[in-house]
């Protein structure tokens, strides 16, 4: 660490490492940070944001690089920088204290709290001057110095009503009678009930101009969208307005074709500040590449309509190049920002496409693309599918995107966040698996290996315990919270299910118990973030409900339902029949705000349909995976059994080269052919999409 450059200059976290050479004096999060602020009796300053976010870079650039504001902070607090993708544990803590304070939330989060950590004054962005009814930063440090100082019994009666709020959000529900009992669990017609009451809700804010729900900012939401999938799989819709089906086909034709989507590199943004999806906030995530692939996926598996598989395999074309890690795993994000500014790497003016293109091709490529003189986005384009809905790209226009794609490589590219985070890595195994084991892409089979076998190591390092993100300095990781360990889960039976080693189901058993003794409560089947053991924090959170990315509950409820249909294995099952129970009330009551749970519930409540090939009948399951049924677990053995190898239940004693398709251990007549195991599937009930 150089004279100039402050303590989190050791910090792995790109986002932290943006903040080395500013003037305030940072603590990474941890005890150090906390005795310190107990030392000096000042409060704890929390910035929580993460390296792509472009409002975190504006108030970093405005705020913590003047050296007049880092003077007010040294003196008055003590200052903690937080990476919200490291440590979401806190960030959900603290996230909490801001809804609860202001109603909204958001990145970047300023909180103020007590030595102990508990917040007493909570938002977001503040400007380094007041603007638009807000106080500026330099402002609200005079106000809190000023309050800790003369009125500190009112930040402590604060503190306790936040921190208070903060319990009474995250805080598991009391233990349910009977949870994960028999008779105790939801009923099948329940939740298919709040299945159709969550598509009924989605129908009414449904844009039926440009897709998506709600007004803008508007973001992509895949949980929704898949829950619609499943839905329309199953034969569920609303009452009355568009099917489950059409609102998905609807939405992903507009953000298809909107900026939204990169059309030259492939991969979403996060969100769209318009309604029609027209411009971007530009940053890309991992996890919004993996959860929409796997819509795209799906859809395709629905419809046969190929504008899905060219989306999807977009999609992961970017993820596989552009997200790549040296270790082998990928990468967490791209910024928003380059060289300065929003959106500079993706946008074009008509000269640019002349100059790359030359006059006869720039032509029909600024039609396809939407490039106007005046542009879309302050002067200049963002590219979009001009003609809503057409993605297939004639030669002309696959040469243009080729060259155009080509010089933007001479751009500065945004900044990479390369933190290898477990839990989106794993997310996007389980799809680049599912996506293998549909279109018999070895390229996805290969990366979803190879991302599996990265995450594995790291964990076999750190002693068995599943981190929150592969280290690559020596130093010790983070623990590892609840969603890193379900999602390596669910990665691992979809290996499973691709390959048909029986090593990927030990290591998921041996994952499930990391689940189940670390994180979960046996009596409630509360799901909480942090393990048992670990940091204290204000409180330890629990949440059920899904937010941008499927909640801890939900990923474990379906892998632990997953894998114990797989082998058997009741304990696995009833578990997560008690993580659902635990949640029944939110299902019943607000299903559109746990759309993976539902999925879950779907699994434990109407049991999964167990497809088992042996021998010759193996070589139907390519034709079978290309169907979407979201209920089925795939299970074979392509030859004889291996002395060397377990035998998984369904399969034990099976010697005719068939399919058996099998429901609650029971199962069906043999088939030999597609048409027949397609045949006994609807004879229990599910009809292939």
């Amino acid at each position: 660490m150089s004279a100039t450059e402050n303590r989190l200059a050791a910090e792995q976290s790109p986002y932290l490492r943006q903040h080395r050479f500013d003037p305030v004096d940072w603590y990474p999060w941890g005890e150090e940070a906390l005795r310190r602020a107990r030392e000096l009796d000042r409060p704890l300053f929390l910035s929580i944001g993460y390296s792509s976010c472009h409002w975190c870079h504006v108030m970093a650039r405005e705020s913590f690089s003047d050296p007049e504001t880092a003077r007010q902070m040294n003196e008055t607090v003590v200052a903690v920088k937080v990476d919200r993708e490291e440590r979401p544990d806190v960030d959900s803590v603290y996230m909490e204290a801001v809804v609860a304070a202001t109603g909204q939330g958001g990145w970047p989060m300023s909180v103020f709290a007590t030595p102990d950590g508990r917040p007493f004054f909570a938002g977001t962005y503040f400007p380094n001057a007041p603007r638009q009814g807000m106080p500026s930063f330099r402002q609200v440090l005079g106000a809190v110095a000023d309050v800790w100082s003369n009125r500190r019994a009112d930040v402590e009666s604060q503190a306790d009503s936040l921190a208070g709020a903060v319990a009474g959000r995250l805080q598991p529900p009391a233990a349910v009678s009977g949870g994960g009992q028999a008779g105790s669990l939801l009923g099948s017609e329940e939740v298919r009930r709040a299945i159709g009451e969550a598509c009924g809700r989605l129908a009414e804010l449904f844009d039926e101009e440009h897709g998506g729900f709600g007004s803008a900012p508007k973001f992509p939401q895949p949980l929704l969208l898949d829950l619609l999938l499943r839905a329309a799989a199953s034969g569920v819709r609303p009452e009355a307005g568009p099917s489950p089906l059409e609102m998905v086909l609807a939405t992903l034709e507009a953000m298809d074709s909107g900026g939204i989507y990169d059309h030259l590199g492939g991969g979403f943004s996060r969100y769209s500040v318009d309604r029609s999806w027209a411009v971007p906030h530009f940053e890309k995530m991992l996890y919004d590449q993996a959860l929409l692939a796997r819509v795209h996926l799906h859809a395709w598996q629905m419809t046969g309509d190929e504008r899905w598989r060219q989306v999807l395999d977009e999609t992961l074309g970017y993820v596989l190049s552009r997200l790549a890690h040296g270790s082998g795993a990928l990468s967490s994000a791209e910024d928003a920002d380059s060289e300065g500014e929003e959106g500079r790497f993706y946008v074009w003016t008509p000269d640019e496409l002349t100059e790359v293109l030359g006059p006869e091709l720039a032509g029909p490529a600024a039609s396809w693309y939407g490039v106007t003189e005046g542009g879309n986005f302050e002067g200049r384009n963002i590219l979009v599918a001009a003609r809503r809905g057409v993605l297939a790209r004639p030669p002309e226009i696959e040469r243009a995107r080729e060259l155009l794609a080509a010089r933007r490589e001479d751009r500065v590219r945004p900044g990479l966040d390369d933190k290898v985070l477990v839990e989106w890595n794993a997310m996007a195994c389980s799809v680049l698996a599912e996506a293998a084991a549909a279109t018999g892409d070895e390229t996805y089979r290969s990366a979803a290996e190879q991302i599996a076998a990265v995450l594995l190591e790291a964990r076999a390092r750190n002693g068995g315990v599943t981190p929150r993100a592969v280290r690559h300095d020596g130093r010790p990781p983070i623990p590892g919270f609840a969603a890193d360990v379900a999602w390596l889960v669910v990665a691992l039976v979809e290996l499973f299910q691709l390959t048909g080693r029986p090593s990927h189901l030990a290591s998921a058993r041996s994952l499930a118990d990391e689940l189940l003794g670390d994180f979960v409560d046996q009596e409630t089947g509360a799901v909480f973030t942090t393990r048992a053991g670990g940091e204290a924090l204000v409180v330890r959170p629990s949440e059920s409900g899904d937010g941008v990315i499927p909640s801890a509950a939900a990923v474990g409820a379906i892998g632990l339902a997953r894998l114990g249909a797989l082998l058997d294995d009741p304990a696995l099952t009833e578990a997560a029949g008690r993580i659902v129970e635990g949640a029944r009330e939110l299902i019943t009551r607000a299903p559109t705000a746990v759309p993976e749970l539902l999925w879950g519930a779907e699994l434990v409540t109407g049991g999964m349909v167990e497809v088992a090939a042996v021998g010759a009948g193996a070589e139907l399951l390519p034709d079978l995976r290309r169907r979407f049924l979201p209920t089925a677990v795939y299970e074979w053995r392509a030859g004889r059994p291996d002395d060397s190898a377990p035998v998984l239940p369904l399969l034990e004693g099976r010697e005719t080269e068939a399919v058996y398709v099998c429901r609650a251990g029971v199962c069906r007549l043999p088939a030999r052919t597609v048409a027949e195991v397609e045949q006994e599937l609807e004879l229990l009930g599910v009809t292939p999409a």
